[in-house]
């Protein structure tokens, strides 16, 4: 690929009012979707391409839309969003889903994550701080709710002690490199910056992580740093 090429191709990913962040919504409570979208319709480089009001209507939608972003629910009707977030990832890989909930149940958290989510974030936040939390997954980053994070934190605590007590069994190796990334991950850096980071290309940083994700058998960035400091693999100070 030449240089051009590369630029046009960086040019296209660019969210922009000719190019703008597609967004599904997917809430059970009609006057919440449409205050939401509502505000996002304010954002000239994000637009909302659907609504659906419980899992299953999310499932085929974003099979029809194929989405950048899902905002989606924890509970809803016929389908719930943890399990509709799961076949979502499975029609749609390139799919970025963020949970947007009431629900502060840990185990919500811990599913959600296992199921491929990227974000996790409580509708206490400010709806006015949704189109930047778009727009950061987007870009490659990783959120949870303030209150969520100290959750996280106190459950990879716990998880360690268990494991200090358990029989020690092999875990997959991750190179120099790859624990590089994966470090730089668990801070929240999105791809382009690990790229400049470590002076590599973004391509690389994606291959390195579909490597990791490969070797431990995950299917999220987010899931990858659970695990790494479940493992002690990495520590998050």
């Amino acid at each position: 690929m030449t240089v051009d090429e590369q630029r046009s191709e960086e040019a296209l990913r660019t969210p922009s009012e000719a190019n703008p962040i597609r967004v599904l919504i997917v809430d059970d409570h009609a006057l919440f979707r449409r205050g939401l979208e509502m505000v996002l319709a304010q954002e000239v480089d994000i637009e909302v391409v659907g609504e659906a009001a419980d899992g299953a209507e999310a499932v085929t939608m974003a099979a029809e839309m194929a989405p950048d972003i899902v905002l989606m629910d924890v509970r809803m009707p016929r389908r719930g969003g943890i399990d509709a977030t799961s076949a979502i990832k499975e029609k749609v890989p390139s799919a970025k889903i963020v949970m947007l909930t009431i629900s502060d149940e840990e185990a919500d958290l811990f599913d959600a994550i296992k199921a491929g989510a990227m974000g996790y974030l409580l509708k206490e936040i400010s709806i006015d701080e949704v189109a930047a939390d778009i727009r950061a997954v987007y870009n490659g980053q990783s959120l949870i709710s303030p209150s969520m994070a100290s959750k996280l934190l106190s459950e990879f605590a716990a998880m360690i002690k268990t494991k200090d007590d358990r029989p020690q069994l092999p875990t997959p190796r991750l190179t120099d490199r790859e624990m590089e990334v994966l470090r730089l991950v668990a801070k929240g850096l999105n791809n382009r910056d690990i790229a400049k980071q470590l002076y590599i290309s973004e391509n690389t940083v994606k291959n390195h992580i579909r490597n990791i994700l490969e070797k431990l058998q995950l299917h999220s960035r987010m899931e990858a740093v659970v695990y790494a400091v479940r493992e002690k693999l990495l520590e998050i100070t």
